[in-house]
């Protein structure tokens, strides 16, 4: 038996063990004297999960038979596939139902035995986001390890040349390598700047003009507009900083006696902040809707106009929220990968100039784990050092922003 058709089974099998269970409690309840403290629906919940324990214990038993290094008989492996382990779990769901009903009574306390599943539920996803997240850091940081036993530290953190070319033979022409990532982090901040110029500013103006000044008519109608930004797909801001920002960047350029390529730093930056207005807005709106009525007041009663109550008392007051809401946008600008493909190339040039074409730490990444590499090799392994580097930096600014955001909280709410 495939996978869809036994789990549709097992949902019969467990909306009647609910029919089931809700029934006899609904009986008991009416032949009882005495108080029950859990609701129907509860007793039904209650066989439901029992319903389901087994199945998921004899699945996950599949799942590591199926990764364990001992080699089964093709045969065998087969029938359990089609007839052992379905018929298991049907059985095993079966007798969950029947001991789960079998209990069923008024003195059994299901609503504390949901609860504290419940409970052990939320602990153990909490765990494994936390697995989760240690794993992805070892998994760096051990080929980080590798790859720094082959290139310096030094040299990476501090070289100016990023040219990761590896001899796939002894007499191969420019195997030489320069695995300096100054220019990548550099291009990187040099187009965070850019979009953090574009993001902040109108992120932050239209977040107080809609709080401040708009009507609830046109907040209701432009702010969905304004956030419907932030579901276009990356791809498409890509293609329109390649084929649009970027012509009209050097045209204009071409129109004023300025040299300025088609892939630029400033192309890449401008339409990256365009995506990230909506997340600077949305947040920042948030916070200044979140700012006491009190102060506006305060201010209006001893005589000062909307304009001086913005600027003196509301952008203040919602300063440490705005900073944190900016800092979680910069994370994100870091994190970009796709526009900056698109529109800034893959040319890890050192400069300070916005016109000039750069590449980012993402854009490498995707490079160097592109194509036919030996993973051991010094090429391959530098996009680990990349990646653990980029999640230390974005790492650090969450935190400062849920730093600066708890201040936040703590004095306002």
């Amino acid at each position: 038996m495939s996978f869809f058709p036994l789990l549709i089974v097992l949902l019969l099998m467990s909306a009647a063990g609910y029919w089931f269970g809700t029934r006899k409690a609904l009986s008991g309840v009416r032949n009882s004297a005495k108080v029950v403290t859990s609701r129907p629906h509860q007793f039904g919940l209650y066989v439901v999960i029992w319903a389901m324990i087994p199945p998921l214990f004899l699945g996950a038993l599949w799942i590591a038979l199926h990764m364990s290094p001992v080699q089964f008989d093709a045969g065998t492996t087969r029938q359990i596939d089609r007839v052992l382990f379905p018929v298991g779990v049907m059985l095993a769901a079966g007798a969950g139902l029947y001991f789960s009903v079998l209990r069923i009574n008024p003195d059994l306390r299901v609503r504390k035995t949901i609860e504290g599943m419940v409970f052990v539920l939320l602990i153990l996803a909490s765990v494994i986001s936390i697995l989760t997240t240690v794993g992805i850091v070892l998994s760096l940081l051990f080929e980080t390890i590798q790859f720094f036993q082959k290139v310096s530290p030094a040299e990476f953190f501090f070289g100016l040349t990023w040219s990761p070319q590896t001899a796939l033979r002894a007499d191969q022409v420019g195997s030489s390598g320069a695995f300096g990532s100054v220019p990548l982090f550099a291009g990187t901040f040099l187009i965070t700047f850019i979009a953090m110029c574009v993001a902040v500013p109108l992120g932050l103006l239209s977040a107080v003009y809609m709080t401040e000044y708009a009507s609830n008519r046109f907040r209701a109608v432009v702010k969905p507009l304004l956030e419907i930004l932030a579901g276009i797909p990356t791809v498409v801001y890509g293609f329109f900083a390649a084929l649009t920002v970027g012509v009209f960047f050097r045209d204009v350029g071409e129109a004023v006696g300025l040299d300025v390529v088609s892939e630029s730093a400033l192309a890449a930056g401008v339409v990256m902040g365009m995506m990230i207005i909506p997340f600077v807005s949305s947040l920042s709106d948030d916070i200044i809707m979140s700012v006491p009525q009190s102060l506006r007041d305060g201010s209006y009663g001893l005589g000062a106009t909307k304009s001086e109550t913005i600027r003196n008392v509301i952008l203040p007051a919602a300063l440490p929220g705005i900073v944190g809401a900016v800092l979680l946008a910069v994370s994100r600008a870091i994190g970009e990968t796709m526009i900056v493909v698109m529109a800034a190339g893959f040319a890890a040039n050192l400069t300070a100039n916005p016109l000039e074409a750069v590449t980012t730490v993402t854009v490498q990444i995707v490079g160097l784990l592109v194509g036919d590499q030996e993973f051991d090799s010094a090429k391959t392994l530098a996009a680990f050092a990349l990646a653990l580097v980029l999640f230390a930096v974005t790492l650090t600014l969450n935190v400062i922003a849920l730093i600066v955001v708890r201040k936040y909280r703590e004095k306002y709410d």
